[in-house]
């Protein structure tokens, strides 16, 4: 959904494609958990592909991720669109194109980019999600999630019962208590590369 930059100083371009597998579908029944378990193993730019191994952080609505690129006010009069300010999926608050990304604080954790942000990851507290993983802890492109972002967001009943960093590397298994797991079209992902 946004450039990616790379420890490399390359980029992955946006409108490149993961791609991955659906594993297995649960159905859910009276007394059983519905559940989606699948992978994404390709990274396609330019119609050549790469393997890569990831895992899910964080998954979100598609109302949260519309939420996510809503203006909080409208602009006034002459003030360019980049300019407005939007609340990153987990409240994080960014003041337009070129403007700080801050956190609930008021820390200032990244920079407002076009088709996202560019931020520090880091750890939620209480949270299973780690923060930076190299040493670096360079900017990332999280699009539409904030720096802290971890978990389900707007998809009420469904968990993340596994995320892809234990075993079996990569494997992602959403569940939802006595229903089944629905992931409509629009919904976002935030994935980190396992390898």
């Amino acid at each position: 959904m946004q450039d990616v930059p790379l420890p490399n100083h390359d980029k992955i371009p946006e409108g490149a494609r993961v791609l991955g597998t659906i594993v297995s579908v649960v159905k859910a029944g009276t007394t059983s958990k519905g559940s989606i378990s699948f992978r994404f193993d390709n990274l396609e730019i330019h119609h050549r592909r790469i393997s890569v191994l990831t895992s899910l952080r964080a998954i979100a609505g598609f109302m949260e991720v519309q939420y996510a690129q809503t203006p909080e006010t409208s602009p006034g009069f002459g003030t360019p669109f980049t300019w407005v300010t939007t609340r990153q999926i987990g409240g994080d608050e960014v003041y337009g194109v070129g403007g700080a990304v801050v956190d609930h604080l008021s820390n200032h954790v990244g920079t407002g980019v076009f088709g996202g942000v560019l931020v520090r990851v880091r750890a939620q507290p209480g949270s299973k999600c780690r923060g930076p993983l190299d040493a670096e802890d360079r900017l990332q492109a999280l699009w539409v999630f904030s720096s802290d972002a971890c978990g389900v967001y707007g998809m009420e009943g469904v968990k993340i019962a596994q995320a892809g960093r234990n075993e079996p590397l990569g494997a992602i298994v959403l569940e939802a208590e006595y229903r089944d797991v629905l992931v409509r079209g629009a919904s976002g992902m935030l994935l980190r590369v396992v390898r």
